[in-house]
């Protein structure tokens, strides 16, 4: 077996299941969980009724699927993108500049097998990321053979990493930058001079900046969308997008994380290679989903709706949770990032116990660096119950918290 396996961390929510393992909650009272980010609004009516097309099901399940995907869908896609971020309409090229994945988890572990090259230099790669951070960076890093460097993102920053203080030295080693934003947990949204600023530090020093915004259509200002990474190249000059991946889905912007349809855009000769990978990996999304994918990516009047539902659930939670525990309010995202007043383990444990309320505990989501973990006496609430639900449960939290826990 692959020695680097050891090296592992056991995912969040095996450690969470773990801790409240043989637990009792309250039984009057139904359980909530606000532990794992997983869109649980309806999936849109005309997706729904597509998927019920019995001639598209027996063409989609009688062919093989192509890696590279349907050209409809790759269409799609960079409509979508060129519209979003005000890229040049020649600028993203369906053909040599996007790929369809199967979400974006898969995609963004895979990259780093296909991109990291243990050989290059004398000094072991290094692969640069927020902390805290979506686990899925640091095992594609281990497992590639490279050394992770978490970048801390803490109050005093903004919830964002200051890429400032990278020295020189690490970025000579840096092979693959991942970014995530908007941020998982905190929502902290990266603006497009810091972006510019990245894409000019990954040109002078060669390495790949990977940019999970799978987080980037839900966002609480209709006025301002999240900026992306595509969207600095342009603006930077990098017309061809050297060196610069973005990775995207359906799961969140469209409610639909069970159809495992996400797209890669950006440098088309890290995807023509990373294509290659795929083709050998077996990693083709099935056809029905690509069609399907098709009309999602082609529609934003169901994204728009979805915005609002969250705008809403935020109204309703954030003035009950700010008068009981310090937290700010995300630009953009589905999750809040309070403070606990006592560890996040025990909040976590006790709110469980109590109130039948599940949090992740924030040093799950956050490794321990130069001695502060970024996530110590933090959790993340996902609110993606109903709107009901959201609001029991932060008056829940209230409850606990005024009882002296």
């Amino acid at each position: 077996m692959n020695p680097n396996l050891n090296a592992l961390h056991r995912y969040p929510f095996q450690r969470l299941d773990q801790l409240l393992a043989n637990l009792e909650p309250e039984k009057n009272q139904d359980p909530i969980p606000l532990s794992l980010g997983e869109p649980r609004h309806r999936a849109p009516e005309f997706i729904i009724n597509r998927l019920k097309d019995t001639d598209l099901i027996a063409q989609s399940l009688g062919t093989y699927p192509v890696t590279r995907g349907i050209p409809e869908l790759r269409q799609a896609i960079t409509e979508w993108a060129n519209k979003r971020y005000d890229l040049a309409a020649s600028s993203l090229d369906p053909e040599s500049h996007l790929l369809p994945v199967n979400g974006t988890r898969e995609a963004l572990f895979s990259f780093a097998q296909a991109t990291i090259d243990v050989t290059r230099g004398n000094k072991m790669p290094l692969v640069l990321m927020p902390n805290p951070f979506y686990q899925i960076y640091e095992g594609a890093c281990i497992l590639a053979g490279a050394h992770p460097v978490f970048l801390p993102c803490t109050t005093s920053t903004d919830f964002q990493p200051d890429f400032e203080l990278v020295s020189s030295d690490t970025w000579q080693s840096c092979q693959l930058l991942y970014i995530c934003t908007p941020g998982n947990p905190t929502g902290a949204v990266l603006s497009v001079k810091t972006l510019e600023q990245l894409v000019e530090k990954s040109l002078e020093y060669d390495f790949i900046i990977a940019s999970d915004e799978c987080y980037s259509e839900i966002y609480y200002d209709e006025a301002q969308p999240p900026p992306g990474l595509l969207q600095a190249c342009h603006t930077a000059g990098n017309s061809d997008y050297k060196n610069c991946v973005v990775f995207n889905s359906l799961s969140k912007r469209s409610n639909l994380p069970g159809l495992r349809s996400g797209f890669v855009a950006g440098d088309s000769d890290l995807i023509e290679k990373f294509l290659l990978y795929r083709t050998y990996h077996g990693s083709a999304m099935p056809k029905l989903s690509q069609w399907v994918s098709t009309l999602a990516w082609q529609d934003e009047n169901h994204v728009i709706a979805n915005r609002q539902v969250y705008r809403d659930k935020f109204n309703a939670v954030f003035d009950l949770i700010s008068n009981v525990m310090p937290v700010k309010m995300p630009p953009a995202g589905f999750y809040l990032w309070p403070e606990t007043p006592a560890a996040d383990e025990l909040f976590t444990r006790d709110l469980y116990l109590s109130q039948n309320v599940t949090v992740l505990p924030g040093s799950y989501l956050s490794r321990e660096s130069d001695g502060l973990n970024p996530g110590f006496r933090r959790v993340r609430m996902a609110l993606v119950a109903p709107l009901e639900d959201c609001i029991t449960a932060a008056e829940r939290v209230c409850r606990f918290l005024s009882s002296g826990a």
